[in-house]
């Protein structure tokens, strides 16, 4: 057994240590012994099952979806600075929810997601279309993406200027990346949009190891780089798009815990997968954790605190990489 997993195993088990924390701090502290024996109050009973909970499983998988989006969108592009929003996805996805949030107030929650879907997935259509040029390259690929992703942006920016104020409060929270209004039905919503994508990307982990190396490399060894690297952007959109309709823009989560979690178990997508997944919902469950505790009764939105934490990491990796040959 090497050195590393030492490590990934004592990240799994700050997983029930953080649940465990957010369950019981606060702006008011419950007693999680009394609960369990059944001598809680009715009104700590409300805060821990329909507020907390979900609150803190929401975060968790929120952040696992976006440690593997981050994974795909690294490996498929060969750029340990890219996350999906280098691609233009969570603009996209964040255009769509704003159209639903703003335009059709009245519409059910159950839309959200399949607005941020849709958005999500044309941007990545209109992203691989534009790069085409009798293939697809990484660098054509970032520099589009980020072009329409800031199109994108630009678009939520009017949407904001022209929208009622009560509109645009909901919208602004929810762009900020909070999952303050999480409840049961929104968890399996989401849970039900991530299996699929998920469990294929985890299926074909050997075909994103193979891309990693290069499009020369992995065309040498049978593969088909741009089927690949199409289906890739594909799974990493659903992911991603679903999350981002849920959570709202939660940054660096994808960009961080790629990286984490390749200093625990190397370069191999079969571990590197999972792990991923595990430093991001850690991760975005600490940043909740933070957010709701560190000045309460006020809190702040969790994409607040990964911004906190994501722009001085970002810079240490600017920094390592400053004698890289661009």
């Amino acid at each position: 057994m090497t050195p590393r997993y030492p490590a990934i195993s004592l990240a799994a088990l700050l997983v029930p240590a953080l649940l465990l924390a957010s369950l019981m701090l606060g702006d008011q502290h419950v007693d999680i012994a009394a609960l369990l024996k059944g001598e809680a109050t009715a009104e700590a009973r409300i805060i821990v099952l329909d507020l907390r909970l979900p609150r803190a499983l929401m975060a968790l998988l929120a952040g696992m979806a976006l440690g593997i989006a981050g994974t795909i969108a690294q490996a498929v592009m060969r750029n340990p600075l890219a996350e999906p929003g280098i691609l233009g996805i969570n603009a996209g996805a964040a255009f769509a929810g704003s159209i639903v949030i703003v335009g059709f107030t009245g519409l059910s929650v159950t839309v959200l997601p399949w607005a941020g879907f849709a958005g999500a997935t044309m941007m990545a259509a209109a992203v691989f279309l534009l790069s085409w040029r009798k293939g697809t390259s990484s660098a054509r690929i970032v520099l589009i993406g980020i072009g329409l992703g800031a199109f994108a942006s630009a678009g939520t920016s009017v949407m904001i200027a022209f929208a009622n104020i009560s509109d645009v409060q909901r919208l602004m929270i929810w762009l900020a990346g909070s999952i303050y209004d999480a409840n049961w039905d929104k968890i399996r919503l989401l849970l039900a949009w991530l299996i699929v994508p998920i469990a294929l990307v985890c299926l074909f982990y050997r075909q994103i190891d193979l891309i990693r190396f290069g499009d020369d490399v992995a065309a040498s060894l049978g593969q088909r780089v741009n089927l690949v690297r199409a289906g890739m952007i594909l799974l990493c959109t659903a992911i991603s798009g679903a999350t981002v309709t849920v959570a709202g823009l939660i940054g660096f989560v994808g960009l961080i815990a790629p990286h984490l979690a390749r200093r625990m178990v190397g370069p191999g997508h079969a571990l590197l997968i999972p792990a991923s997944a595990l430093v991001g919902g850690l991760l975005l469950m600490a940043a909740d954790l933070v957010g709701r505790t560190i000045i309460a009764p006020v809190q702040l939105p969790a994409g607040i605190v990964t911004a906190l934490i994501g722009a001085p990491f970002l810079a240490y990796l600017l920094w390592g990489r400053r004698h890289v040959p661009a």
